[in-house]
């Protein structure tokens, strides 16, 4: 489960911020608490999060109701958009006419000192094809990710092995709105399972040593919420 952070002033005066370290607004705590409350009933087993504050605090808010501290990773930031940060969308689109359209729909395509979509899928990944070797209980708990909107859509894009023109198909990610997907190992034409009776579990159907590197990754929703504003 990938989980956007609450709202911060900046979002609610569509004001960039990538990289710059705000905090979340008092209706962004109420979002956050609201996921919580929700999230509590779930199964999870593990939290990551960003390192910057709007995602730190919304993870731990969630954490505090589930009973798990966050681990925290500055691979999950948001996307560095270099000049363009602390700027309105406005602001940004008199300076640069065309250049948001641009980033929107060209994964490749960096602001000014910034980074990519592809840049940021790569370094987001990394942090979950490490995870999926070291927790041994992706079969039997959800993983919550609290991160920001653009690095969910960048990964998830990765995740689900979408080509890069494809990358901008994902609508934008509402505050503490989520996207949910399911890893399975993959299947391949000729495996065989017909050894297994009645309710065992087939070998090919669970995680080991032997095949998480080949996870494939499933999308059952997208901008699923339960906050305010959704």
């Amino acid at each position: 489960m990938l989980l956007r952070h609450g709202q911060t002033d900046y979002n609610a005066t569509r004001r960039m911020q990538g990289h710059l370290d705000t905090e979340l607004s008092a209706v962004g705590v109420e979002q956050a608490q609201m996921a919580a409350d929700y999230l509590a009933t779930q199964p999870i087993g593990k939290i990551l999060c960003s390192d910057l504050s709007r995602a730190r605090v919304t993870a731990e808010i969630i954490g505090r109701a589930v009973g798990i501290e966050p681990e925290i990773d500055p691979r999950l930031r948001e996307t560095n958009l270099g000049v363009w940060q602390a700027k309105t969308h406005q602001e940004v689109d008199t300076e640069y006419p065309g250049a948001r359209a641009a980033w929107r729909h060209d994964a490749t395509w960096a602001p000014p000192e910034g980074e990519s979509r592809v840049q940021v899928a790569g370094r987001a990944r990394s942090v979950i094809d490490e995870l999926m070797h070291s927790f041994d209980e992706w079969d039997n708990t959800t993983v919550l990710v609290v991160a920001h909107g653009g690095t969910i859509s960048a990964l998830t894009s990765s995740l689900l092995d979408l080509s890069v023109w494809q990358y901008p198909m994902f609508s934008g990610l509402g505050n503490t709105c989520w996207a949910q997907l399911t890893a399975r190992p993959r299947f391949f034409v000729g495996s065989n399972d017909a050894d297994c009776q009645g309710d065992e579990v087939p070998p090919s159907a669970m995680f080991d040593a032997s095949n998480v590197a080949g996870a494939q990754w499933y999308l059952d929703g997208w901008n699923m919420g339960v906050a305010l504003g959704r």
